[in-house]
Order: structure tokens, then C-alpha cells, then sequence
């Protein structure tokens, strides 16, 4: 049986980190802009406003799979 070497093992763990530290911004960035989409849809006399907000929120929550990256990174060289 061929025993994997820390370098398979490491690249396995960073291929965990960033797929799993993903789903979730990925997730909340689709349900973000659906409710954004609602409600200038409800409300299109706001969309700026509305619009202004969902940028913010979706930088915020891409700054999670940022870090999940870098995790990931700091996993595979270091």
C-alpha cells in the first residue's frame, strides 16, 4: 500500500478548507441579492438605497471566503 506523503495530505486539507469555507458565502451572497431583488422589487423607489446595502453586505460576507483562502494557503506552504 502506498503511504500519501505530507504533501498529499496537505493539499487534500487545503482543498477542505477552501471548499467548505465557501458554501457559506456562496449561500449568503445568492439569498442576499434574491432579498435585495425583493424588495426593489416591492419597493423600486428605494433601489439605490437598497442597492448601497447589498454591495456592503455582499463585500462583507466575500471577506469570509477570503479567509477561508488564506487558510487554505497558509495549509499548502507553510
Amino acid at each position: 500500500m502506498i503511504e500519501p506523503t505530507t504533501l498529499d495530505l496537505k493539499s487534500i486539507a487545503a482543498a477542505i478548507a477552501i471548499g467548505v469555507g465557501a458554501i457559506g458565502p456562496g449561500i449568503g451572497i445568492g439569498l442576499l441579492a434574491a432579498k435585495a431583488m425583493e424588495a426593489i422589487g416591492r419597493n423600486p423607489e428605494a433601489a439605490g438605497k437598497i442597492q448601497a446595502a447589498m454591495i456592503l453586505a455582499i463585500a462583507f460576507t466575500e471577506a469570509i471566503a477570503i479567509y477561508a483562502l488564506i487558510v487554505a494557503l497558509i495549509i499548502k506552504f507553510i
